[in-house]
């Protein structure tokens, strides 16, 4: 039953000591990831001081949180997780894949509707070279 009040949108409010290491851990990472805000953590989690999750963010992050708005303000300039890299890198090769195909579908609407050839065709050539050296 206790567990409930943490996921619930209508909780109870807490006290400082209802928090545990592992909670507090737990909620740390979620915000450094970049899932949650802080103040998105607050609402979430019915956490009733307004610095009580920054007070966590500077005790148990990684991060430097003298001054939060700085994770707000410059997102690009704080370090990317391996998952965040890779959803991003991922993101940008979709992206690139689908301009590839568009470019590709206008090179042949040009080739067929006006004749063009911007597409070389390479046709292997025979190695006849190396055969005449051997004679």
């Amino acid at each position: 039953m206790e567990n409930e009040s943490f996921k619930s949108p209508k909780h109870k409010k807490r006290s400082q000591k209802d928090y545990n290491l592992g909670f507090k851990l737990s909620l740390v990472s979620r915000v450094e990831k970049g899932e949650l805000t802080y103040k998105q953590a607050q609402q979430l989690y019915g956490i009733q001081g307004r610095s009580t999750v920054l007070v966590w963010l500077r005790k148990h992050g990684s991060l430097d949180w003298s001054n939060p708005s700085i994770h707000f303000m410059n997102p690009k300039k704080q370090e990317e997780t391996p998952a965040q890299k890779i959803k991003r890198l991922e993101r940008e090769l979709e992206d690139e894949r689908l301009k590839n195909l568009v470019l590709n579908k206008m090179i042949d609407i040009s080739d067929q509707q006006y004749g063009t050839a911007i597409r070389k065709k390479f046709s292997p050539k025979p190695s006849g070279t190396s055969s005449k050296k051997n004679k």
